[in-house]
């Protein structure tokens, strides 16, 4: 998608040199893509324990061999 917009060109040749990218287009959306992770990282880690997780997926892996046999 092209998208017409004003960049301080200090920033955005800091950008290039940070991600290594020779184009500026190229560089805004590798800039884009780590904001959006780093994001989700941080959503993820303010969940830390919040969520109570259970282990069983021993417990689910031997209750779907048994469906596929026809056990029960």
């Amino acid at each position: 998608m092209r998208t017409t917009s004003e960049i301080d060109e200090r920033l955005i040749g800091e950008v290039m040199g940070l991600t290594g990218e020779k184009s500026k287009g190229k560089a805004v959306s590798k800039a884009l893509e780590e904001y959006v992770r780093r994001r989700k990282i941080e959503e993820l880690r303010s969940m830390l324990g919040k969520i109570d997780l259970v282990d069983n997926w021993r417990e689910l892996e031997e209750l779907e061999i048994e469906e596929m046999r026809g056990d029960k």
